[in-house]
């Protein structure tokens, strides 16, 4: 299951230029369970590799910021299905998106419920009137499948002042806006944070009546 009209969205928005990673944890192809992943710079190769990928893997990802172009050759705009490199903080370039991560709190491994899940999306919602009232511009506002999520454009260079910078305001939003239904992650500072790729389905555990697999959307860019 997944959109690819919302996949071809979401890299035009996300990664419009330059070279990313798509990569899928514990994907099945074939017969072979592992880390899939590829290097891209063809949206067409990539919202394909990204399709193939959808229900197939717990979820799909992509790196929000972008790689040193020569990781290309890694796995030139295909997928590895035993990927034996993926990227690290240090190959990125710069940093273009800040993801702010709300997660309905649940067991470990399993979807989220349909009202867990519109908790988060209402909290993301709340997160982003008080950023607006502070001067930031609007994010983008995504369903993750799961959760939600605000993505911030910035540009900051790959050095440990932006994490450290970064790492304090994921603390400090979480002080505002967390509470034992909805938490920020605050371990996404990281410059080779991977993010949900936006039209593939977030497949975790297996889908029962009340907690289904969904497809992750962008709602407003």
């Amino acid at each position: 299951m997944h959109d690819e009209a919302e996949i071809r969205r979401a890299l035009a928005i996300l990664a419009p230029s330059g070279v990313f990673e798509i990569r899928a944890p514990k994907a099945r192809l074939g017969s072979r369970t592992g880390t899939a992943a590829g290097y891209f710079d063809n949206h067409d190769a990539a919202a394909k590799a990204a399709a193939k990928l959808s229900g197939n893997a717990p979820g799909v990802y992509l790196t929000l910021n972008p790689v040193n172009p020569a990781l290309l050759a890694r796995y030139n705009n295909r997928l590895a299905p035993n990927a034996e490199h993926t990227t690290g903080d240090a190959e990125i370039v710069r940093r273009r998106w800040l993801l702010l991560d709300f997660d309905p709190v649940r067991p470990a491994g399993i979807s989220s419920s349909d009202a867990e899940h519109e908790a988060a999306l209402e909290r993301a919602r709340r997160c982003c009137d008080w950023l607006t009232s502070q001067g930031w511009p609007a994010p983008v506002y995504a369903d993750s499948g799961n959760g939600a999520h605000l993505l911030c454009k910035i540009d900051l260079p790959n050095d440990d002042d932006a994490k450290a910078l970064l790492a304090a305001l994921l603390k400090d939003l979480a002080s505002r806006f967390d509470d034992d239904r909805v938490k920020i992650d605050t371990g996404v500072s990281n410059a080779g944070r991977i993010s949900k790729l936006y039209g593939t389905t977030a497949c975790k555990g297996d889908p029962l009546p009340d907690r289904p697999h969904r497809i992750a959307r962008i709602l407003e860019s």
